[in-house]
């Protein structure tokens, strides 16, 4: 597929692109080779190709949901400046 002057700045006025005058060709010629190879991709004959590996498909380990610690608020309070029913006070920051 050929992209001429005119597409390119069709396409930049939709993306709100600004191209320079002198590099208009240069975008046109480029666009036209990247669609070129996806010409070329949507020709190739995949029919006996399998499907390759897919992340969706693997499944994932997971560790059992248990309880490794145990609660130890009252120990990391006990180092606070300041601490009202079992939660940390700290100054106020947004007026």
């Amino acid at each position: 597929m050929s992209l001429d002057r005119t597409d390119v700045e069709k396409i930049a006025h939709l993306a709100r692109l600004n191209i320079a005058e002198q590099d208009i060709q240069e975008y046109a010629e480029n666009l036209s080779n990247i669609l070129d190879l996806v010409d070329q991709m949507q020709a190739i004959n995949t029919d006996d190709i399998a499907p390759m590996a897919h992340p969706m498909d693997a499944i994932q380990r997971l560790r059992i949901d248990e309880v490794s610690e145990g609660n130890q608020r009252d120990h990391l309070q006990t180092v606070a400046p300041a601490v009202e029913a079992g939660l940390f006070q700290v100054p106020k920051v947004i007026e």
